[in-house]
């Protein structure tokens, strides 16, 4: 019995220094990070995603900075009901890079760090937040729909370093046509 317990403070006190220990991008630069991003890798590991898996599609959002420092994302993603699209409203921290929002899903704030990037090509992300135990993802952001091999190997790397299991880790296909075109 102790021994299961310690078990799992030990794992709990892993997983906190293990996320405790990402800091952003350094020198972080919001005008640049701007703009069209595809997700196209995704690392979440809930029980409640494991059915969604596999009719997972790259996303495509715009980021948008906001003259006060925050940053509004739209994302499209393709479902089976077809293309749909949500805002979400980052708020600044003092450490750039870092971002707060609010989840209506889950009524609670969230935490955004902008852990790595080029700006022209990709950006890894970590969303981190504690509900009923921790929950984090890790994103793969690219300016196209296809990034090259080396920087997939790199965000995988940097989610197996956080703990995730390799099936919880997806390279989704190109979603086709979301948003629509405006010719289609």
């Amino acid at each position: 019995m102790w021994t299961a317990v310690v078990a799992v403070v030990m794992v709990m006190l892993c997983t906190s220094m293990a996320h405790s220990d990402v800091k952003p991008q350094r020198d972080f630069n919001l005008q640049r990070f701007t703009g069209r991003w595809y997700r196209v890798g995704l690392a979440y590991d809930s029980a409640s995603f494991v059915p969604y898996r596999e009719k997972l599609k790259a996303s495509l959002g715009v980021v948008t900075a906001q003259a006060n420092g925050n940053v509004n994302l739209t994302m499209w993603d393709a479902t089976p009901a077809g293309c749909h699209s949500k805002m979400y409203y980052y708020e600044k921290t003092n450490i750039p890079g870092q971002f707060t929002y609010f989840s209506t899903r889950h009524n609670m704030v969230k935490d955004i760090t902008v852990v790595e990037t080029n700006y022209n090509e990709y950006a890894l992300v970590l969303k981190h937040k504690v509900f009923h135990r921790e929950y984090t993802q890790v994103a793969l952001y690219g300016r196209t729909q296809r990034l090259r091999a080396d920087i997939i190997q790199k965000f995988k790397t940097f989610a197996l370093l956080r703990g995730f299991p390799r099936e919880a880790i997806l390279t989704p296909p190109a979603a086709d046509n979301c948003p629509p075109s405006p010719s289609g």
